[in-house]
């Protein structure tokens, strides 16, 4: 006796005690059970079998099932003659079980039988069945077909499948037609398949987590493990991420020994920490996200309301827009709010609908905003910005093309001259990374202060590089919470603190006055950088006079404007990231800075060679910024070649990173952890050069650095 229950035009079939999987692709039997139901209860609109595991058949597969019952039924009402052949009988039988069985034999009767009235109903039945969805979709694989194997079924029915421990649901196979493309693992044992899907210009993002993958038995644990610790989870301080996720993953482990000693199953060490991983995932953590994040070529991840109706979709490095195969539910929603609102200080509901926070789970962090009513009429909705999990740096730059070696050369020697940079770009165009890159150029002998109102540089990175980083979070814009301080008086706290380096996450409001005030009267002695939106450098000075109302004269506090630009391939389908332009500030103007020249190029981007170029403004010595720094330096003051050497040394170092990283394989050279003893051995071959020979002789440095680099990538 099967037990099953109608609700919402939902057939939900009881499979709890069943000895086999509920697979209607994989097995005749389930099948003609959900066809027999149907043939019962109709109207039926969607099937869910529950067992360990939630299997959900969708419309469009309940609607090719229905058909076939209904066939049944008419055969039963109105071709009873059918049933009289024994031949015929056991083919209608077929029909629930395996119905493309049942066609092929069909086919087979036709072709072999003699009697002229089985003929004719075997001609009928077949102009039946190929009226069917599911036949036709057939079509498109009957030369695959195998009589009697089910794996073609696999590309016709497709079940959204939701372990019980989980409230997010998946595709388990890629859509029909799907051809696989690319795939990769990621560090937590998921896998990763691309798919391109003829006729659509987005690709699929198919992940296969270790949680889908569980048997049985392990699924089982988890369920009994997690009712029994559901009470320590409500009383875990998530105002410290990670310390919660070890507190409960030691519960965790405890409590899986516990249930699988119970149950007369052993576990192995090994076997015991994935599963713990995954339970600590799926209840202290943030459930698929966590995985979706440790997913270095995921850029950004958006979760659109009504939450629970439309898939993940995510923007990949290589692929740009994909569709997922991941659904969370709005159980997912409330629960992930909730934990931002706990991790953040910061209200979300429906007087504050806007949350902006950060996220730092294993293997990943990134920028969270979060909608919800009145903003959003159709409920919560998250856009989430991925980071790399280590800070990217001017060599991984260089590699990727997003500029090139003397751009890094030169905005070296900028930094290390003590500039005001602004690095300006539109949405998505790679500002935040390009600042935390520049902050790695900087020797670790000077104290920065960092101020963001959403956190999104990695501080704690900093910190375990040996940086002397002080953080300071401000009161965003947009959610305008009482309790943090707001961006100006931060700011004026901050050049109470001491002399710094200065770091402003983005430049979005009345801070602008007080940090451009503070350039103005030469309060900042160091590097001073930030990020803001602007296409161009006058879009910059625009934005930053007419909507911030910073006066005129005070933009000119500004020494180079960097601009990043998202940039897209002639049909539309492709996008990519370049530095674009590198524009010095000139001081001599009064009214109009584009009128009256102070916007100066020193590097612009040339898309037929795909590469910043030099202008002859830089090639010529021109730079009155770059001629301010050289100034400061005795060598340096008033000999061009020798400040246009530096630059080009510094640029030189910089590529020698990337092609040695690429000529022995191993991308790890540059990371953070190599370009900063990279940089630190650069100054301080200089310094030791500078005192042998009275001058900073390039070639003599270039030397001496390539052969400490070539010790520290065989010994670091």
């Amino acid at each position: 006796m099967v037990k099953f229950k109608v609700k919402d035009k939902t057939l939900v079939i009881d499979a709890s005690n069943w000895l086999t999987f509920p697979s209607i692709e994989d097995n005749a039997s389930v099948m003609a059970i959900a066809i027999e139901l149907l043939r019962r209860n109709k109207g039926i609109e969607k099937i869910v079998f529950s067992q360990e595991k939630q299997i959900e058949y969708d419309y469009f597969a309940v609607k090719m099932l229905n058909e076939i019952a209904e066939l049944l039924d008419s055969i039963e009402l109105h071709e009873k003659e059918m049933l009289k052949y024994s031949k015929l009988r056991k083919i209608i039988q077929t029909i629930k079980k395996d119905p493309l069985l049942a066609y092929f034999q069909l086919n087979v009767l036709l072709s072999k039988t003699k009697d002229a009235e089985v003929f004719v109903l075997a001609t009928n039945l077949k102009e039946m069945m190929e009226s069917l969805t599911m036949l036709k979709i057939f079509q498109e694989y009957a030369k695959d077909y195998e009589p009697g194997l089910r794996k073609i079924y696999r590309k016709i029915f497709m079940p959204m499948i939701r372990p019980n421990f989980m409230t997010t649901s998946f595709y388990i196979f890629p859509p029909r037609n799907a051809m696989l493309i690319d795939s990769y693992k990621l560090r937590n044992g998921s896998k990763v398949e691309i798919y391109r899907i003829p006729g659509k210009v987005r690709h699929y993002y198919h992940l296969i987590a270790p949680e889908f993958l569980l048997s049985m038995e392990d699924q089982k644990i988890i369920n009994l493990a997690k009712d029994r610790i559901a009470e320590a989870t409500r009383e875990i301080d998530y105002s410290n991420m990670e310390r919660a996720r070890e507190t409960f993953k030691d519960i965790a482990k405890s409590t899986i020994r516990q249930v699988a000693s119970e149950e007369n199953i052993r576990l192995s060490k090994d076997k015991v920490e994935e599963l713990a991983e995954i339970l600590t995932r799926h209840t202290a953590g943030f459930g698929i996200l966590e995985i979706l994040i440790s997913d270095d070529k995921l850029q950004d991840i958006y979760i659109n309301s009504p939450i629970g109706f439309t898939p993940v979709f995510v923007f990949h490095s290589d692929f740009e827009e994909c569709e997922t195969n991941v659904f969370p539910s709005k159980e997912d929603a409330e629960v992930w709010a909730t934990r931002f609102r706990l991790y953040s200080g910061r209200p979300l509901d429906e007087a504050n609908p806007v949350l902006d926070t950060e996220l730092f789970v294993p293997g990943g962090r990134a920028r969270v905003a979060a909608i919800t009513r009145t903003l959003s009429p159709e409920g919560l909705a998250f856009a989430i910005r991925r980071h790399r999990d280590k800070p990217w740096t001017f060599p991984l730059f260089i590699k990727v093309r997003y500029f090139n070696a003397l751009y890094a050369g030169l905005m070296s020697f900028l930094a290390d001259g003590g500039r005001a940079i602004l690095i300006a770009g539109g949405r998505s165009s790679g500002k935040t990374s390009l600042l935390s890159s520049l902050i790695l150029e900087l020797m670790r002998k000077y104290r920065i202060i960092i101020q963001e109102d959403t956190r999104e540089l990695p501080v704690e990175i900093y910190r375990k590089l040996g940086y002397n980083v002080e953080n300071l979070k401000t009161r965003s814009v947009i959610t305008q919470v009482e309790t943090e301080l707001p961006a100006d008086e931060a700011l004026r706290t901050a050049l109470r603190l001491g002399d710094s380096v200065l770091i402003i996450g983005e430049i979005r409001s009345v801070e602008g006055k007080a940090l451009f005030e503070a350039m103005r009267i030469g309060a900042l002695a160091n590097l001073v950088a930030g990020t803001i939106h602007g296409e161009s450098a006058y879009g910059v000075y625009d934005r930053i006079v007419n909507d911030l109302g910073v006066p005129k004269t005070s933009f000119k506090a500004v020494d180079i404007v960097s601009i990043s630009n998202m940039l897209k391939s002639p049909d539309g389908l492709h996008r990519f990231r370049r530095v674009v332009e590198l524009t010095e500030i000139r001081k001599k103007w009064q009214e109009d800075p584009l009128q009256e020249g102070a916007f100066v190029n020193l590097m612009e981007y040339s898309a037929k060679q795909d590469e910043l170029k030099p202008t002859d403004a830089l090639l010529n010595g021109e730079s009155e910024v770059i001629n301010a720094i050289a100034k400061r330096v005795r060598e340096w003051r008033g000999n061009w070649e020798a400040v246009w050497s530096n630059i080009m040394l510094r640029a030189r170092i910089k590529q020698t990173m990337v092609d040695y990283a690429l000529k022995l394989n191993r991308p790890e050279i540059l990371e953070a952890e190599y370009v900063v003893k990279a940089n630190e051995h650069f100054h301080l071959i200089s310094d030791e050069v500078k005192k042998e020979v009275g001058a900073l002789d390039s070639e003599l440095i270039y030397a001496r650095w390539l052969s400490k680099f070539k010790q520290l990538i065989k010994h670091f």
